[in-house]
């Protein structure tokens, strides 16, 4: 078998135009990566702008957030104080606590005193003494 021997100028031509696709290749390959790169990093930049909005809308939210459970801490505590009275006012019995409230009144407790004394609210004791204490002269 007879090779012919090819000719340079021939294969000079064949390995320039492959270098010209190799180079076309690679240069369309980077197009696509730069085209992706920046997508990305728009997406990147639109989420940075989401997450700080987020940010703004957690702040005000983590404030209420505190400053409910502040309101419910002061209400357990409220709903603790009125189940120790009413346990208070279960053990005494209530109607012999008011008879004693009232005998107290007539001798000039103020409501401070039956509050303490007898464990009644501000509004019962009020009423006790409004009605049962020593009436002012003017």
């Amino acid at each position: 078998m007879n090779m012919l021997p090819m000719n340079v100028s021939a294969l000079d031509a064949i390995l320039t135009g492959a270098c010209a696709l190799i180079a076309a290749a690679g240069a369309a390959g980077m197009w696509v990566v730069l085209v992706s790169l920046s997508r990305s990093r728009a997406r990147i930049v639109a989420l940075e702008v989401r997450l700080a909005a987020l940010c703004g809308e957690c702040g005000p939210a983590l404030a209420e957030s505190a400053r409910a459970a502040g309101r419910i801490e002061r209400l357990e505590q409220e709903l603790t104080a009125i189940g120790e009275r009413m346990h208070a006012l279960e053990r005494r019995g209530e109607t012999r606590v008011f008879d004693q409230a009232i005998d107290s009144a007539r001798r000039g407790a103020d409501p401070e005193r039956l509050t303490e004394q007898f464990g009644l609210s501000r509004g019962e004791a009020d009423l006790v003494a409004r009605l049962h204490g020593r009436k002012k002269i003017a």
